[in-house]
């Protein structure tokens, strides 16, 4: 199987070495913005083209695949566009900074019967699926989450430290992992949502500081506090409250209620969860089946955010 990578950031990097260790699987071009960096990951990954355009590396003979890790604001136009050269796509989170255009997306997938798939990490992170396959096996059943996602990130810099080329937003790429994984997690619809926002960034332009709850249709619930001024621990810590017992996960470790640590080595065949992601989307590709986060299945989690930015009047 060949697929091309577009976006060799922080984050199309950690994809790369997860396609590094998934058998029978090649990625045989990357995109960037400018070529000489291109050029030097291809090379240091072994890839045989690189290039600044996504067109381009489509066309390399055989390609079946896309990893799409650009700036959020490309991510829907360019998951269209490998749909209709014929290519399934796998999107990093968010699957866009609009509902209007993850709708896109999907009518697009359903147009084409591609695999379209979107990267909520969260669901394939061993921690969380530890839980899951709790809830999945009707041993637990979440009551609230409560979920702290904090960051000091006031300059324009990527997960590496380095300088972006384009805005991070805390509601369409941050809280979408959380949204999403509180209603996968809790198997439910989310009907009620709340949010507000704090003072916006004088030169970033976007809020730096963010709460949201939610409530599903049975009355769970979930509390989401998002920050990029925290200046101490950084990361995502989510606690679930269950009716029988709590559970603490930290990137990915997870806990008890007591601090006690759970072993979640054996849950899946790796720790790495671009890896678990980078996986299922291939064996669906092999497979003709839809994905864990596929697009269908992850566009409520962009209903969700559309809401809350309407309650910002954004």
């Amino acid at each position: 199987m060949k697929v091309v990578l577009a976006g060799a950031g922080a984050f199309g990097k950690k994809h790369l070495d997860g396609i590094r260790n998934i058998d029978g699987v090649e990625c045989v071009s990357v995109v960037g913005r400018e070529l000489e960096p291109t050029q030097t990951i291809a090379d240091q990954y072994g890839i045989p083209h690189a290039t600044t355009d996504l067109a381009e590396a489509l066309q390399q003979p055989g390609v079946d695949s896309a990893i799409l890790c650009t700036p959020t604001q490309m991510h829907a136009a360019q998951a269209i566009q490998c749909m209709d050269a014929g290519k399934h796509v796998q999107v990093e989170i968010p699957l866009a900074d609009s509902l209007a255009d993850a709708e896109a997306v999907l009518e697009k997938q359903k147009e084409t019967g591609l695999v379209a798939m979107c990267g909520h990490t969260r669901r394939f992170n061993p921690s969380h699926q530890w839980v899951h396959n709790k809830i999945i096996a009707g041993e637990i059943s979440i009551q609230q989450m409560d979920v702290q996602t904090y960051f000091f990130r006031r300059k324009n810099i990527n997960a590496a430290g380095e300088p972006r080329s384009w805005t991070d937003h805390l509601l369409w790429h941050h809280a979408a992992h959380t949204v999403d994984l509180f209603r996968y997690q809790a198997g439910e619809k989310i009907v009620h949502v709340n949010g507000m926002e704090g003072p916006r960034h004088p030169e970033l332009g976007i809020a730096m500081d963010m709460s949201i709850q939610m409530k599903t249709e049975s009355g769970k619930i979930c509390t989401l506090s998002l920050s990029f001024n925290n200046d101490g621990p950084l990361g995502t810590f989510f606690r679930y409250i269950c009716d029988n017992g709590t559970y603490i996960a930290r990137y990915d470790d997870l806990v008890d209620g007591y601090e006690k640590p759970i072993d979640v080595s054996k849950v899946d065949v790796s720790m790495n969860g671009i890896e678990l992601q980078d996986r299922e989307f291939f064996a669906a590709v092999r497979d003709g089946r839809e994905p864990n986060s596929s697009v269908a299945q992850v566009i409520d989690c962009y209903r969700v955010l559309h809401e809350v930015e309407q309650q910002f009047g954004s």
